[in-house]
């Protein structure tokens, strides 16, 4: 080494050692205050508490600096230190709701913290949200944390092991011509560019950020714990996507529906704190490595998930390991079969509620593990409530729900035993199309139209390509889906999704037909059909047996579903389960006709996802 380089690089150390031994520092300025810990400085305006620079290893700012200052979310008015020591600093930034306001802000107060530790190539931030009794009510849509990396830094982002591309530009969305849903944009370069194209289940996310263009520099979000989020492990929330944007979503309405949004009454009172999540920052020396800092990403997520629930927020809000609870047990599933464990079956604490009320809840936590090959189950550092425990098992239709209360306190460990689901049977399965899995991903998902291409998807996740909304009318021109189950194949023959087609300038609705034979019909029995549908949006299910013409369907769901999975590339949406009762004396021995009705014609992205449906026949022991 030269004496040169020698020189600069004790010159470095030095100076890093330096920082390092004064531990981590705050600078207050004018306007904004840093937090330095000698790996990174962030600077975060005052009062208003937005994050404005990240500095680190020479990079004067990995953020975008063009971001306008009124498009940075909640403003905050009110800024406090609420620790400053060599091992760590918290800040925090509130904005308080006044009656006087006069509905120009939400009633809710608002406290945003953001916490650097020492040694630590990143920051925390966590937020409380708190209503006070006699406070009038509104309504929550999105509650996210959304970061905009510098743009001429970085290209390439990475969600997920095989989700990861060089992404468009900004400028290439501009120049870019809007297609059908308005968040999707055909570039110039002929591929589509869509941000729900990048959307993941909650159970799914783990880290997700963006490389530098030289391939040195990582950026990412970590969030070791769901329980803040809404809505359960199969919600679908935003990640990144084209700015370069980076989001940490905790509560939306996309793929469940604005009906289901956090809604409050006049003098409701709720308090929730969503985080913490680390913003984390990686490097390697010399030339760039995608993979070397994505497998860092990954090992930083699994240890910040040992460390769950983290014993540093300075809030008395935020609830230490010794504030919880847990809970463990055995899951047997009974279908047709004596009961055997539920493998794989996905068990969870929610707020008291129907079975499956989970899909839709939003303003409690949410607590969530797998049970093993034998049905077992522990869920841990539950917080202090009253729950009830839910469960669903892929291969199973329907939802279970425990009949008694759990109430969870301070170190709690509750042994429930063995607990007992009796999936919904009639009597023996006659056909079944499908898997129940809660998702339409394993129907036939055909190739998109050559002009609305994501070379991502070309492969894999195909469900996720733009404009398959369109390919139904253009495979079925003369008539609608015809299934014959003796002879049809799901993966090849049953269209993953039931939407309508365009006729002229308007849209129509679809009859999809399932034929089937029976060698005899026992014609004062009854006889089930079970529909459980993985997404629907503006749509109505028809049933109807051997009459495609009867006036009046068998069944019929009414209106249900506003989940927008068509149009969003989403393969599933709320789960629904519907039991149809079909009479006998509807049947004949032979050749038989199930006709599926979807008759709402709102838009192209009206329509129905099925995830699973059986014929049962009578029960054997009527």
């Amino acid at each position: 080494m030269s004496s040169l380089l020698l020189l600069l690089f004790l010159v470095q150390c030095l100076g890093l050692s330096a920082v390092s031994a004064a531990g981590v520092q705050l600078h207050e300025q004018n306007n904004h205050v840093v937090m330095n810990n000698g790996i990174l400085q962030v600077s975060i305006s005052t009062p208003q508490g937005f994050v404005i620079g990240i500095q680190y290893k020479g990079n004067k700012n990995l953020l975008n600096v063009q971001n306008e200052e009124d498009n940075r979310g909640i403003e905050a008015t009110n800024y406090k230190v609420i620790m400053r020591t060599k091992e760590q600093v918290e800040l925090s930034f509130t904005r308080m709701w006044q009656p006087y306001t006069n509905g120009t802000i939400a009633p809710v107060n608002i406290d945003k913290r953001f916490l650097m530790l020492r040694g630590s190539s990143g920051f925390y931030s966590y937020a409380i949200y708190k209503r006070l009794k006699g406070w009038p009510g509104f309504q929550l849509f999105n509650n996210r944390m959304v970061f905009k990396p510098n743009p001429d830094k970085f290209h390439y982002m990475i969600i997920s092991g095989n989700r990861q591309r060089e992404m468009p530009l900004q400028q290439d969305r501009e120049r870019g011509h809007k297609l059908a849903y308005e968040e999707a944009v055909l570039l110039p370069n002929g591929e589509v560019d869509d941000k729900y194209q990048y959307s993941m289940d909650a159970k799914d996310i783990r880290v997700h950020g963006w490389i530098s263009t030289d391939s040195t520099v990582g950026f990412w979000q970590i969030l070791p714990s769901s329980e803040s989020r809404s809505f359960g492990p199969l919600k679908q929330f935003l990640t990144s996507h084209t700015g370069p944007i980076s989001i940490n979503t905790f509560h939306s309405t996309h793929y469940v529906g604005e009906n289901f949004g956090m809604k409050f009454k006049d003098g409701e009172a709720w308090k929730k704190i969503f985080g913490p999540f680390l913003v984390y920052v990686n490097s390697v020396a010399g030339k760039g490595d995608r993979q070397m800092l994505w497998r860092d990403a990954n090992r930083q997520f699994m240890s910040e998930v040992k460390s769950w629930p983290y014993k540093f927020p300075a809030s008395k809000d935020f609830a230490r390991s010794n504030k919880r609870g847990s809970i463990s047990g055995r899951l047997i599933v009974k279908d047709s079969r004596a009961g055997i464990g539920a493998k794989g079956a996905y068990v969870g604490l929610a707020k008291p509620g129907k079975a499956g009320s989970w899909q839709t809840e939003c303003k409690g936590y949410q607590f969530w593990t797998v049970a093993n090959e034998g049905g077992n189950f522990s869920i841990k550092n539950v917080l202090i409530g009253n729950y009830n425990l839910y469960a669903w098992i892929p291969g199973f239709i329907g939802d279970f729900k425990y009949h008694a209360a759990i109430r969870i306190t301070a170190g709690s460990a509750k042994q429930i035993g063995n607990l007992v689901y009796k999936a919904p049977r009639n009597g023996p399965t006659l056909w079944e199309i499908g898997i129940p899995d809660r998702s339409a991903a394993e129907f036939y998902i055909p190739n998109p139209n050559p002009k609305y291409i994501n070379k991502l998807y070309v492969k894999h996740d195909r469900f996720r390509q733009y404009g398959l909304w369109e390919r139904y009318a253009e495979l079925h021109r003369k008539r609608d889906l015809v299934y014959e189950v003796w002879a049809n194949n799901y993966r090849k023959d049953w269209y993953f999704a039931q939407n309508t087609r365009k006729k002229g300038n308007k849209y129509e609705g679809s009859t999809w037909q399932i034929q089937f034979k029976l060698e005899g019909v026992v014609k004062k029995a009854t006889y089930k059909l079970r529909v459980a549908v993985a997404a629907a949006h503006g749509a109505e299910l028809q049933v109807r047996v051997n009459s495609r013409s009867a006036r009046r369907p068998l069944f019929s769901s009414g209106s249900v579903g506003r989940e927008n999975a068509i149009a969003r590339h989403g393969i599933h949406g709320v789960y629904k389960l519907f039991n149809v009762d079909v009479p006998g004396k509807v049947l004949r021995k032979g050749n038989n006709t199930i006709y599926l009705s979807q008759p709402r014609k709102l838009d192209a992205f009206t329509g129905i996802m099925y995830d699973y449906l059986r014929f049962e026949g009578p029960d054997p022991n009527s």
